[in-house]
């Protein structure tokens, strides 16, 4: 009697990815497998899994973080099932929540894969990662020129320098600039030090100006559409436009509204037990970077649309955080509307 195989066998990787090495469990449909360590190349791993488990279907996971999807696209180039998963999707039971090695974390990556428990998260093209990245960069260089800001104010500060009431405020204008290059202390190395911190200030303003350029220049020549119909949503200028293309892509893939509000994390938490039910605020899991500018973007939308404005004063006597939050998620439907209709917002039009 012929003997058929009807189904492939099946290897389920779990990876714990170091810079220096890898931890590995493998485990197949019918063992548990094993641990083992290996030097960081995804050629090392497909060598062996060709070695020890050939003719096998292989689908491998590894968490998301530092080491991008450059490891990913590797592996599915081999025909590999290959998934990357946000370490909070990672079922932990009992003691496992208060044990954490390297060893442990590939294990439980193996068997939740295993199992069928893990979704990736959304993989984006390696266009729109270094897209992102750009845009990244810009956020990194307005945290570093906060800084210095603070830092040449508090040296004046400190040395009882006070600044003309004129210059009092956040606006560093061009008179405010040449006031500070002609500023004299009573020793030559309190001199030296403002003078450092304002070649750090020009040389980090003259870059950030130069990355939002770059910025709006590629996402006016590579998304074009998308960018026009979200530049015209109020609050939502080209840097926030280039943002949302960056950081999330096509809005077109997300099917709802709940779906991208959960995504961004403008969406509340929700406890509820017997006939005990409450809202627990904003979800700690978010891509926080762009919750921020939607809030941000929620203020500029209330000053310049009548009827977000009136959608505000609703619920004034309330927590004013609360309520912007409230408008940020009106903004975020009015943002998706737009780009799935394919049609420019209108302002004072109630949608």
């Amino acid at each position: 009697m012929e003997t058929r195989v009807t189904a492939l066998p099946k290897l389920f990787i779990g990876l714990d990815i170091h810079k220096s090495s890898w931890k590995i469990h493998c485990s197949t449909d019918l063992f548990s497998g094993k641990s083992f360590s290996m030097e960081p190349h995804c050629e090392i791993l497909y060598k062996y899994v060709q070695k020890h488990y050939p003719d096998h279907q292989v689908s491998i996971a590894y968490e998301a973080g530092c080491f991008g999807y450059a490891a990913h696209r590797e592996f599915e180039s081999y025909g590999w099932q290959s998934l990357v998963v946000n370490p909070a999707d990672i079922h932990r039971k009992g003691k496992e929540q208060y044990t954490k090695t390297d060893r442990i974390d590939a294990q439980l990556i193996s068997r939740e894969l295993k199992d069928g428990r893990l979704d990736s998260i959304g993989i984006v093209g390696e266009e729109q990662e270094c897209f992102r990245s750009l845009f990244r960069r810009r956020y990194s260089l307005s945290k570093d020129l906060r800084r210095i800001k603070s830092m040449i104010k508090m040296q004046l500060l400190y040395f009882g320098v006070k600044l003309p009431a004129e210059f009092d405020n956040n606006h560093w204008s061009h008179a405010f600039r040449n006031w500070l290059e002609v500023q004299e202390f009573s020793h030559g190395t309190a001199n030296e030090s403002l003078a450092s911190k304002l070649r750090s200030f020009r040389f980090l303003d003259q870059e950030f100006r130069h990355i939002s350029n770059q910025l709006r220049s590629y996402a006016r020549k590579h998304y074009k559409k998308d960018y026009y119909l979200l530049k015209s949503v109020p609050g939502i200028g080209g840097i926030v436009a280039a943002g949302i293309l960056a950081e999330l892509g096509d809005l077109r893939r997300f099917n709802t509204l709940k779906h991208l509000a959960g995504y961004v994390g403008i969406a509340p938490g929700i406890y509820q037990s017997g006939t005990t039910s409450r809202t627990t605020g904003m979800t700690p899991r978010a891509q926080r970077l762009m919750r921020s500018y939607f809030v941000e973007a929620s203020w500029q939308a209330v000053r310049t649309d009548p009827i977000m404005q009136a959608y505000y004063r609703k619920h004034v006597g309330k927590d004013s955080k609360k309520i912007i939050i409230k408008v940020a998620h009106k903004l975020l439907s009015r943002t998706l509307a737009v780009i799935k209709t394919e049609t420019p917002y209108v302002i004072g039009v109630v949608a």
